[in-house]
């Protein structure tokens, strides 16, 4: 079947990323082919007319969502009739779950095949939401093989086609290298902190991580640390609490950006979970996970989130590689004992290294081409093939 007229949507930077990437592949298979829908500058820049800026998705929080609704249901109504007039093969939501699972229902309603790619966290809470899916699409495709699972345990169409980091990110890493590429010393212990993107992770985990660095100093003589600041607002905030701990004066390394290399170039990495875990993974660097947050949201969050791990290696492996500390075990000195544990065991480290690799290849399968796949056997009406996930 020659694929003539795809809709897309996507609701955020990630998504134009991956949208890209799918674009090119059906453009190489179907040269003729047209996309309609919303997207971001790699989308546009392969074709895509795009209908209103990709900002216009990219509301996060109740708040600002419930500001925004009647401005959003506005666009998913015009976005449905262009839809419906123009009569695409296919119709493709990538995330935003919220905009797109009601659009994707209401057009798989008319007749239009449709499809979701990149999983809600249905797996983890509101397990209900499935079956919503289940009405809304005629297949989903995931980034992660856990995911997979879930939707064919609950008789819903899926393929897992790999995550695009994977792609992306080397099998192969230089510590050294990434060292030198830094300016840091390339002997001796590294730990390589990550706190968080966000000003309330600074907030709540800065301190925290700081203290830990300060307590394994008296452990470690010649232990250092990396830190790369996300943002030069996270800079700032960063430098700032520095101020505080004089004792680490010459044992911290900030960055601006550079979290890739800063990983790489560590023996162990300290993080708050999020998709910094899985591009740790991926560098193949072991870790420990920490995290808090407000009371009220972890009150809530411990009643609403079924998910046995928080930390996607750990959900990718299906049991626990990465330690895990949450809320009130996410202290200073525990954080700083489950360090000094992986830094007394290179043997522990090493095989972690090596599990994570292998982990690493398995994630590695051309996310973009198998999502294209994926496309096609939808839109000709075929069932999604599984391959070997």
């Amino acid at each position: 079947m020659t694929l003539k007229r795809i809709y897309i949507v996507a609701g955020e930077l990630s998504g134009d990323i991956l949208g890209a990437g799918l674009m090119r592949e059906l453009k190489a298979r179907h040269p003729d082919v047209e996309f309609r829908g919303v997207g971001g500058p790699r989308m546009i820049e392969l074709g895509m007319q795009s209908r209103f800026p990709l900002e216009t998705l990219s509301v996060m929080g109740l708040v600002e969502v419930l500001k925004h609704l009647p401005e959003l249901l506005r666009v998913r109504k015009m976005l449905k009739a262009e839809a419906l007039a123009w009569q695409p093969d296919l119709m493709l939501g990538i995330d935003a779950p919220d905009f797109n699972l009601g659009l994707e229902r209401t057009l798989h309603d008319a007749g239009i095949k449709t499809a979701h790619y990149v999983s809600p966290s249905v797996w983890a809470w509101r397990q209900g939401r499935v079956k919503k899916i289940a009405r809304a699409v005629d297949g989903m495709l995931t980034l992660l093989p856990f995911e997979a699972d879930f939707y064919r345990e609950h008789r819903v169409p899926v393929a897992f086609v790999g995550h695009p980091l994977a792609d992306e990110l080397p099998l192969d890493t230089d510590r050294r290298a990434a060292r030198e590429t830094l300016g840091l010393a390339t002997e001796g212990p590294l730990v390589a902190l990550l706190p968080g993107s966000r000003a309330n992770e600074i907030r709540f985990m800065g301190p925290t991580f700081l203290t830990a660095a300060a307590r394994l100093c008296e452990r470690f003589p010649a232990l250092q640390f990396v830190i790369p600041a996300a943002t030069p607002a996270r800079h700032q905030e960063l430098n700032a609490l520095l101020t505080e701990y004089p004792e680490l004066a010459t044992r911290v390394t900030l960055l601006e950006g550079q979290a890739r290399e800063a990983m790489v170039a560590s023996d162990i990495v300290l993080l708050t979970s999020g998709t910094a875990a899985l591009e740790a993974m991926l560098c193949h660097r072991p870790m420990l996970v920490a995290y808090k947050m407000a009371p009220a949201t972890h009150w809530l969050a411990k009643r609403l989130v079924k998910a046995r791990w928080i930390s996607l290696p750990n959900l990718i492996a299906q049991e626990t590689l990465v330690p895990e500390l949450i809320q009130d075990a996410a202290s200073a000195h525990e954080i700083a004992e489950q360090l000094a544990r992986l830094l007394d065991h290179p043997v522990e480290r090493e095989a972690l290294e090596a599990r994570f690799a292998a982990m690493h290849a398995a994630l590695q399968r051309g996310a973009s081409r198998r999502a294209a796949e994926a496309i096609e056997a939808l839109a000709a009406g075929q069932p999604l093939v599984q391959g070997d996930s």
